[in-house]
């Protein structure tokens, strides 16, 4: 009995530690069939679209006056340079597999299925969350806009969640005459259509609202510094107070704005839709981010100088700032327009990065085939869209944004943790792959502090977070017991016919210029002349299948299929 145990067990552990080919990872993403469209441009405004947001419209204000006061301005230093770091390491991570999927497709790559599976599930909480997150921030400008603007107030019964998060006593209380956020509901729903539509559409609108939110930030910063009163940053480290304040508050402060800079790494969820991806997406990741730092230090010195940071705990500090001033409403109400204008493209980009994840782990069989289907005329992963779209609504109507927005920025540092640390395991698995950016200072230099300096900001996060964390990872787990583990196309590649591959591979489907690109590698990918791919040598697995997967640098059939055709 024990002797055959054994066997079984060491089967299960490769499985779980079975690594994605790169070279299948990048045949698949040559095949790409989503148009390709979007040049620097876009992918640096899609990093710019997905950054500037909630982060800095509403967080800032509830991390200064609950954890740093002030010394916000050093968590968002703190949390740019953690973002920087990784930024790197995303960059020559997406320049070498330029697949749609982020962190999820890196880790399938470099450290197995198990912990792609860990990192996929994990990204949910930054895109899908994240953009609930957003869309409450949404809500509340939109709130203070139709005052300002048209002196009218919504009820609150139809513009909050119905429970909110008290940070001293750590517990959710009943937010009282409160019982649906509408205005998120209706802001997710109408972001899902449009996404639906096609990734060009909404590109064109992300690039229009990127240049208004970006006017409006500089509109604040100018405009309002002339009201800076420098008492305003003393104490700038308060003394702590309970769970509030002091070093640790200054730390907390790092995680929570943390969900500012998030967005950056949405760019490479965009590689299949890139025309030169490993040129390209460097540029969109570092590019978008560096823009971003500046003016997230600027806009954090201005508010905490305008006002005490004690009173900023409001979902629109930037604007509440600017009532305690005369001759400020046309600059509030072009603030708060720009504010709707920036979290609508925020939540577009994480609405439009979520689904693609979805996609990507479904042609791997870890999610339900019906998520890696195209839809025939948009040429969109239609169905994975809508249903995050429907779920971010649910999560925007009935949770408070600082919930969202915690959980959302401590997945996000368990994504940075792992790519990280997967361009190391990638220098020495394939040291001689074709890089589009490589990390400066070699494999260690950047890699090691970004990965370090990002767990040791998740563990000082407060324990109802980290407990929220492994409550969703252990969630993931069992799903992927009952399903991923059963399905996986790595994995399992018998469960998967040719009827299943051609289920993702209807050639109508095919852009007309991902055809001609297919026919001219075709003999060199596995694709013969009709654009089908040669599954079984691409898939196929000697017994035991992980280790194939694992060990291989070299799939046989890619290159030298006897039926692959000239």
């Amino acid at each position: 009995m024990e002797a055959a145990q054994g066997p079984r067990w060491r089967q299960i552990i490769r499985r779980l530690i079975a690594r994605k080919p790169l070279e299948v990872i990048l045949h698949e993403g040559g095949r790409t069939q989503m148009k390709r469209t979007l040049g620097r441009i876009d992918l640096v405004a899609i990093g710019i679209g997905a950054i500037v947001g909630t982060g800095i419209f509403v967080l800032t204000g509830i991390a200064a006056a609950e954890n740093a006061g002030p010394a916000v301005i050093l968590s968002f230093l703190i949390a740019g340079v953690v973002s920087g770091l990784s930024a790197f390491s995303y960059s020559e991570m997406s320049s070498m597999v330029p697949i749609s999927g982020s962190a999820y497709t890196y880790t399938y790559a470099t450290m197995g299925e198990l912990l792609a599976w860990v990192i996929g599930w994990d990204l949910i909480l930054e895109y899908l969350v994240g953009a609930a997150t957003v869309a409450v921030g949404w809500s509340a400008y939109v709130v203070t806009f139709f005052n300002d603007v048209f002196s009218v107030e919504f009820t609150k019964k139809t513009t909050q969640a119905p429970v909110l998060w008290d940070n001293n006593d750590m517990a959710f209380k009943v937010n009282h005459g409160a019982y649906i956020n509408i205005p998120a509901i209706f802001v997710s729903l109408l972001v899902t259509m449009l996404l639906v539509l096609g990734i060009k559409q909404a590109s064109w609108v992300n690039r229009v609202v990127v240049v208004v939110k970006i006017v409006v930030i500089l509109l604040f910063i100018f405009g309002a510094c002339k009201y800076v009163d420098q008492s305003n940053y003393h104490p700038f480290v308060p003394p702590r107070q309970g769970n509030s304040y002091g070093a640790r508050g200054v730390f907390k402060g790092t995680q929570r704005v943390f969900f500012a800079y998030i967005g950056f790494d949405a760019v490479s969820t965009a590689a299949q839709e890139a025309r030169n991806p490993q040129r390209d997406l460097p540029w969109g990741i570092c590019g978008s981010l560096t823009i971003c730092t500046v003016l997230y230090i600027a806009v954090s010195t201005v508010l905490c100088g305008i006002i005490s940071y004690k009173e900023l705990n409001v979902a629109s500090p930037l604007t509440f700032a600017l009532q305690a001033h005369p001759n400020t409403r046309w600059l509030r109400i072009l603030i708060e327009l720009g504010a709707i204008c920036g979290l609508t493209s925020v939540i577009l980009i994480l609405l439009l990065g979520q689904p693609r994840i979805f996609f990507t782990m479904a042609r791997d069989g870890l999610f339900p085939r019906v998520f890696g289907r195209l839809h025939r005329r948009f040429k969109t992963p239609y169905v994975p869209t809508i249903v995050a779209g429907v779920v971010c609504a649910v999560l925007a109507g009935v949770l408070p944004v600082d919930i969202l927005g915690d959980m959302t920025s401590v997945g996000t540092l368990l994504a940075f943790i792992l790519v990280n640390i997967g361009v190391i395991v990638m220098r020495y698995l394939h040291p001689d792959a074709q890089r589009g950016f490589r990390v400066p200072g070699g494999p260690f230099l950047i890699p090691i502090p970004g990965a370090a300096i990002a767990l040791v900001v998740l563990v000082l996060s407060d324990g109802p977070t980290i407990y929220r964390l492994f409550i969703w990872l252990a969630i993931g787990l069992v799903v992927y017991a009952a399903f991923g583990y059963r399905f996986s196309r790595v994995g399992n590649p018998e469960k998967w016919s040719e009827e299943d591959i051609a289920y993702f591979q209807d050639s109508g489907m095919l852009d007309s210029s991902d055809e001609s690109s297919i026919g001219q590698d075709g003999k060199n990918s596995g694709v013969d002349s009709a654009g089908k791919q040669s599954i079984e040598p691409a898939m196929a697995m000697p017994e035991p299948p992980p280790m194939h997967y694992s060990q291989s640098h070299h799939i046989p059939g890619i290159a030298e299929h006897p039926n692959t055709k000239p």
